[in-house]
């Protein structure tokens, strides 16, 4: 029975990041439908972000103290309303409230259904592949099915819904046939929802370089979620809402092959080589754009995607294992807020300097920025033992 229901506990992560990523191949038919600029792309996007953070920062332990059944049943509900948002939006505010929504029910759902996988699962390590599997397999679903269903279809900002909610409404309907693995404790206080994060001093120094790698790797995949359809349209002069699906489809596909391909390896390593890879992707998807290469832009792809499966496995174990046992929650929320301010600050900013100056000289300027960052995270990763052990001691 344990293994099943991990595999709906993953059900869960999937569907929800499905929803997440069904958004990507849209914002472009959004900006033509409601009159909107790319800076408004980036905001809207962004406003996934502080559905996330809100969620991660009053939420994040709410499973802990309900159960895992009611929290992922809850972000079903949120979820179905960030649609049905979406699916009858009349103007550039309702996509707002559609996103926030959307991002609360992602956070809620990955949340809930990574610690249910790992009360499900003896091997924690699986667990965690399992989870960014789930996470990146279902946010590859969501724009390569949108993309198609917007290109081929005669309701290009509705049929996506159609076909997505009653898939959101079939999740919910398996969570019951999951063992609930939490008694609950008590009821819902405000101190129970008060926000639990910081990174206990005596790891400060080894916790760096896995925050960054977040940081680095977030903001890569938050391009790739929000301004991947208009790098195609400006530079490449592809309008098909199809290929940005299959795109982004790429990147999340390959990045879950990957972090089920590495889930046994060292984890420090597994960092390490994410790290590292984030230049050339950086580099390469540069180039794609300013030699408007769509072959360069695969390539790029492929070595991003590389990235994430091995960043967010490494450095999410690193952490795992470098928190102290009372605290790991509290370190955790700490690292998602690392990728989740990765995933959106970056973002708003490319946006915003397309705005005043041109996309590309923004890119290079992000590119420029992550890859920084990058070289930084590696510095960190390799210092000596001795190092890291003097500053847990400081």
């Amino acid at each position: 029975m344990r293994a099943p229901a991990g595999g709906i506990a993953a059900t869960l992560i999937g569907v929800a990041f499905m929803g997440s990523g069904l958004i990507t191949p849209l914002y472009v038919l959004y900006e033509k439908a409601f009159g909107f600029s790319e800076v408004t792309t980036t905001l809207v996007y962004a406003a996934y972000v502080v559905g996330n953070l809100a969620a991660l920062l009053f939420f994040g332990k709410l499973s802990d103290d309900i159960g895992r059944r009611r929290v992922g049943a809850a972000s079903i509900a949120v979820g179905c309303a960030s649609m049905l948002l979406f699916l009858f939006a009349r103007d550039t505010t309702w996509l707002f409230v559609a996103r926030v929504l959307s991002g609360i029910a992602v956070g809620l759902a990955s949340g809930t259904g990574t610690a249910w996988l790992a009360d499900l699962l003896d091997d924690k390590a699986r667990a965690t592949a399992l989870a960014t599997a789930a996470n990146a397999f279902g946010f590859a679903a969501g724009p390569l099915a949108a993309g198609f269903l917007a290109q081929y279809t005669g309701s290009p900002l509705h049929f996506p819904f159609y076909v997505y909610l009653p898939l959101v409404v079939a999740a919910g309907m398996l969570l019951p046939l999951a063992p609930e693995t939490v008694n609950p404790r008590r009821r819902i206080t405000l101190e129970a929802l008060r926000p639990r994060v910081g990174v206990p001093k005596e790891i400060r120094g080894e916790f760096l370089a896995p925050a960054i790698t977040a940081f680095g790797v977030f903001a890569l995949v938050g391009f790739y979620a929000a301004l991947i359809p208009t790098v195609l349209r400006t530079s490449l002069h592809i309008v098909q809402p199809a290929i940005g699906g299959l795109v982004v489809f790429e990147l999340a596909f390959l990045a879950g092959i990957a972090s089920l391909v590495m889930q046994k390896a060292d984890n420090r390593s597994v960092m390490l080589a994410a790290l590292v890879l984030l230049i050339p992707a950086i580099a390469l998807l540069l180039l794609a754009q300013s030699d408007h290469s769509m072959v360069m832009l695969l390539v790029a792809s492929a070595i991003a995607a590389v990235c994430w499966g091995f960043g967010i496995r490494g450095s999410l174990q690193v952490v795992n294992e470098i928190a102290p046992k009372n605290q790991r929650a509290a370190v955790a929320s700490s690292y998602y807020i690392a990728g989740f301010v990765g995933n959106s600050i970056p973002v708003v900013g490319v946006g915003l300097l397309s705005s005043a100056a041109n996309s590309d000289l923004a890119t290079l300027t992000f590119g420029c920025t992550i890859a920084a960052f990058a070289i930084f995270a590696i510095g960190s990763a390799v210092r000596p033992a001795s190092f890291r052990r003097d500053s847990r001691c400081a």
